[in-house]
């Protein structure tokens, strides 16, 4: 058996938790520069509010409704998601994180039990420790326990917790499930479908072996045979680092000056070092990027970028800020008002693979490397930020997200206060 556990509107749910006057309340939280809609509550999706609408387009439903509005806060979401992962692995042998509001529950070998109270349980467990709504799903394959997670969030009456694995009860949820919702249905392959008269996921599993595979290849077998119960998607229960990191803002007003623009690019390509580090890789290349508000069409634009190539890969604190900062001053043309920045970090692999050149200085590199730990250690006890190059300046990134709640769970300055008469 697997689980999937999805958490309810997540990055909704986590502005809830510290704002408890909220519940039964529209919430919607927007992207990083407060452009469009990344997350709704149920009373906002009721409003008519759908993913992805540009803010200044639901400017007036939000206004009339009194819609609570946040920007993007990842520091919070992250640290709140770590935390449901902390409850879900005390439930599991091994878990799969599948993205910051999922993850999947290997239940393999578990001895036999009530399947629905222990969903029901890991659900009501988890609001109790976080204050987030989680719905979870289990069943035989990942894709049908997908499938009985979201029927969680359809039924209230479910508590949170389903378990789907009769036939018939597999069955009858099929043919009233939607093709689109079905993991493994793309946007491109779902028009081929509906053009064959495929409407649900159970026109999917009546199809034949032969007609699937000429129709969708390999990838489309797994889905067929999972929603046929047949578990055939591997469980990744090992971290996978990421293959390029990138750390990147719009900023609330034009940068003009260069020594302002080369502040918040060191802070980004801090961002990226630790990010590095936190995985265990290193870079072979950099890139430092900007550009100018492509909707001012009656302004000059401006792109500008640098590729960085180190002889040696890294990801020591000093190196990347210091050639992200140079970079900074041999792209900035004067003039320009830079409304975007970032730094990605590209060709990464372990850090345990790194080739040294035969003439590189050991004793110097081993200095960085303690020199990075360190910084890495006062930092976890002091609070991001608390050491940082001079390059960085305040160590504060300029962002365009205006209604960003507090780090209530980052950072000591703004944790909530209480006050007792």
């Amino acid at each position: 058996m697997f689980a999937l556990a999805d958490c309810n509107n997540f990055f909704a749910s986590c502005e809830r938790v510290f704002r408890p006057d909220l519940q039964g309340k529209p919430v919607i939280v927007l992207s990083n520069n407060d452009g469009c809609t990344v997350a709704r509550s149920n009373e906002a999706k009721a409003l008519g509010i759908k993913m992805g609408d540009p803010y200044f387009k639901i400017r007036h439903l939000v206004e009339k409704h009194q819609v609570a509005v946040f920007s993007g806060n990842m520091a919070l979401y992250g640290d709140m998601s770590q935390r449901v992962r902390w409850v879900l692995e005390s439930y599991a042998p091994a878990i799969e994180v599948y993205s910051i509001d999922e993850a999947f529950l290997d239940l393999r070998g578990m001895m036999p039990m009530d399947f629905d109270a222990y969903a029901k349980e890991i659900s009501r467990e988890c609001r109790r420790l976080t204050s987030i709504p989680l719905s979870v799903g289990i069943a035989p394959t990942k894709t049908l326990a997908k499938i009985a997670s979201k029927l969680c969030k359809q039924y209230p009456k479910l508590q949170g917790g389903c378990y789907m694995h009769r036939a018939q009860d597999i069955e009858k949820v099929l043919r009233k499930f939607p093709l689109e919702d079905v993991w493994g249905i793309g946007r491109r392959t779902l028009p081929k479908l509906q053009i064959q008269g495929l409407r649900t996921a159970f026109d999917l599993q009546q199809k034949s072996y032969l007609w699937i595979k000429n129709m969708l290849g390999t990838n489309g077998l797994k889905t067929w045979r999972e929603l046929n119960g047949e578990p055939c998607i591997a469980f990744e229960d090992a971290f996978e680092a990421k293959q390029s990191i990138c750390v990147s803002r719009s900023f609330s007003g034009e940068i003009y000056e260069v020594v302002e623009l080369s502040e918040q690019i060191a802070n980004f390509a801090a961002s990226v070092a630790e990010k590095l580090r936190s995985q265990g890789t290193v870079a072979e290349e950099l890139l430092v990027f900007a550009y100018t508000n492509r909707f001012k069409d009656a302004e000059a634009q401006h792109y500008a970028n640098e590729l960085i190539h180190f002889e040696t890969p890294t990801a020591t604190h000093r190196d990347i800020v210091t050639r992200a900062t140079a970079a900074t001053y041999r792209i900035h043309q004067r003039g320009f008002g830079y409304k975007k920045a970032g730094v990605v970090a590209t060709k990464i692999r372990p850090a345990s693979q790194v080739m040294h050149s035969l003439f590189e200085d050991s004793a110097a590199y081993q200095r960085e490397q303690k020199m990075t730990a360190a910084i890495d250690a006062i930092n976890r006890n002091f609070g991001r930020g608390a050491v940082k190059l001079a390059a960085q300046g305040s160590g504060q990134i300029r962002s365009a997200s205006e209604k960003q709640s507090p780090h209530y769970t980052t950072l000591w300055s703004d944790l909530p206060k209480v006050s007792v008469k």
